[in-house]
């Protein structure tokens, strides 16, 4: 029977000493959906942790706020009240709608932005909207701050947090009247983890064309990332199902670039350029079906 401690500081400076002291043998969590689910079938992630340090008491980890047209967006926030939160459905629409995905409504009550991003699954929903809001993970530990580009967070074998680091809050620009959509397949419509999901945004000038763009797809790449050169298609063009079908296949092309041909290229492909092109169509406001 695994032997396990158990700490709850009440500050995020008692919370980084624990996480320095035990080094490799601590584990923080926050909401603890798949932590406990790891501890009950004896994961090989939690093989040799003897602490478990409850982040629930650091206030300073939950919220959402709006400074100097940056918004801050707490580790500890949970995916229900990002779902319901006015400041992400203004300035980041497809973020909330991403949360409002995630598991269950008792997952989402409890299950947090940022367990969902450091559990280090390429199928976190709420990974794609923050790759494609530029979004910055805050990294704190004893030794100091460092702010490290989401997709970067993700190494070939898991997270590259080092023993005691902890990441605190999430930072990334308003896309306050951007038009965005966030989409996902999965096994089944309810209770479902992502198979492959699309976040979608794009920058409308006033004679229609297309001056911004961000794709991001989640559970495509070996880390999240943006499709740039799917986004680089759409400026200075009009919106339509033809220029977005063209990028949903610039955005499959690309995954074969980088993946190669797998047994589930086949099948990943299609969808892929289909939910690009749905995710683009439902951001810029043109039915999803032809007419």
């Amino acid at each position: 029977m695994q032997q396990l401690q158990y700490a709850c500081p009440t500050s995020l400076e008692e919370c980084l000493l624990l996480l320095k002291e035990a080094g490799t043998e601590a584990m923080p969590y926050a909401g603890g959906t798949d932590v406990m689910i790891h501890l009950r079938d004896r994961a090989a992630c939690v093989q040799n942790i003897r602490l478990l340090v409850d982040l629930g008491k650091l206030e300073p980890l939950r919220g959402i706020r709006l400074e100097n047209g940056m918004i801050h967006l707490g580790a500890m926030t949970t995916h229900a009240e990002a779902a319901h939160s006015a400041l992400l459905h203004e300035h980041a629409p497809f973020l909330a709608a991403a949360a409002n995905t995630v598991g269950s409504q008792q997952i989402r009550n409890t299950g947090t932005i940022g367990g969902n991003v450091c559990n280090g699954s390429p199928a976190a929903d709420t990974a794609s909207p923050l790759t494609a809001l530029y979004a910055e993970a805050v990294v704190r530990s004893a030794s100091g701050t460092r702010r490290v580009p989401l997709p970067e967070l993700y190494g070939r074998n898991g997270m590259t947090l080092a023993p005691g680091e902890l990441v605190t809050e999430f930072v990334f620009p308003s896309f306050a009247g951007w038009h965005t959509a966030f989409l996902k397949l999965g096994r089944r419509k309810a209770l479902a983890i992502s198979r492959m999901n699309v976040a979608a945004a794009l920058e409308l000038q006033n004679d229609g064309t297309i001056s911004g763009a961000r794709i991001a797809p989640g559970c495509v790449f070996r880390s999240p990332d943006r499709v740039r050169e799917a986004e680089e298609h759409l400026i200075g063009k009009a919106p339509s199902r033809a220029l977005f079908a063209e990028a949903g296949l610039i955005s499959s092309e690309e995954m074969i670039r980088r993946t190669g041909v797998r047994w589930s290229t086949e099948y990943k492909k299609p969808v892929l350029e289909a939910l690009v092109e749905r995710a683009l169509l439902q951001a810029a406001g043109l039915p999803l079906e032809e007419t």
